[in-house]
């Protein structure tokens, strides 16, 4: 059997860091170990590569220079060249990702791990104008490096905001010195309350620190206003409290909801609105594909449609 090349893919926007990242993990980490490597770099950036000091880790530098050039074809010629034993593509951030992600690789090469690195400074400027290609550079990310942070950085609004995105992302923040933050991020509520009571404004924070971090949320009790997602198809004695959540536009709404046990729950009409207070325990849910927050309601009361309907990431 032929042995597996690895690929590592870096996507984002020009001058986001991505070829700081890719010396970083060659000459810092020592990552390449020695063994025959290229980088196919797809955009000239501020920061260049010295191919003589390339060289020293056993790695070459090859270029595609155009959207339409990155083929199979072209791949395939890089690979009958430099015989790589493991392959860094730095991706240009303004061409698709679906055509990184549909191109057929050479034989052997398999990707391995995909990173994005994004410029926390101009992130909220990206969103606002070029969302979809935003969201394209962290949709399929492994890893989201949020560099040029500082002590007055948002973390947990942009965490929360790739989360919606991409909920199996792990996420870094790198400060300008380029040292990790690694700080604990804040909730706005307290987990070691009886009873955390969530408002409308900590129901989606929430939710993504409980799909995430459920562990820490076993055997608590909490209390939060809710949408019924009650319909004839679900099993006797569950149905689903949540809220219809906004990402970025009007046109990112989606429900994120909780699977609920109560044994009374013929009696919840399906797209209403209650107040629920329940128990977490984590158990092995299909709706979860594993482990996760399965709620046990302990009251319901029927309740008012809040003035806004609608919760937030950020």
């Amino acid at each position: 059997m032929a042995q597996e090349i690895p690929v590592y893919i870096f996507t984002g926007f020009m001058d986001s860091g991505k070829t700081s990242l890719v010396k970083e993990t060659l000459f810092e980490n020592d990552f390449g170990d020695g063994a025959r490597g290229v980088i196919i770099m797809c955009e000239d950036g501020e920061t260049e590569y010295d191919e003589a000091v390339l060289g020293q880790v056993n790695f070459r530098l090859a270029g595609i220079d155009s959207e339409e050039d990155f083929s199979a074809e072209r791949l395939e010629e890089i690979s009958r060249i430099y015989r790589p034993e493991q392959v860094f593509i730095e991706y240009n951030g303004t061409w698709n990702v679906s055509r990184l992600l549909e191109t057929k690789l050479p034989k052997g090469w398999v990707i391995v791990q995909s990173l994005a690195t994004v410029d926390a400074t101009t992130f909220d400027l990206y969103m606002n104008n070029m969302r979809a290609m935003m969201q394209e550079q962290v949709f399929t990310s492994d890893v989201v490096i949020f560099n040029r942070t500082d002590d007055d950085t948002d973390r947990g609004r942009l965490r929360r905001m790739i989360k919606a995105i991409n909920r199996k992302a792990q996420i870094v923040y790198e400060r300008k010195d380029g040292t990790i933050d690694e700080r604990p991020e804040e909730l706005p509520f307290d987990i070691s309350q009886d009873l955390i009571e969530l408002s409308d404004a900590d129901y989606a924070i929430w939710y993504m620190d409980a799909m995430e971090n459920y562990k820490k949320y076993d055997g608590k009790k909490v209390k939060f206003r809710a949408y019924v997602y009650n319909p004839q198809k679900l099993k006797k004695g569950v149905f689903v409290p949540g809220r219809f959540a906004m990402t970025c536009c009007i046109e990112d709404v989606t429900f994120i909801g909780f699977k609920c046990r109560y044994d009374r729950e013929e009696e919840l009409a399906h797209k209403t609105w209650i107040d629920i207070t329940a128990e977490v325990h984590v158990e092995f849910a299909k709706e979860y594909k594993g482990k996760g927050p399965v709620l046990y309601a302990l009251q319901v009361e029927k309740a008012e449609k809040p003035e806004d309907e609608l919760v937030y990431f950020s």
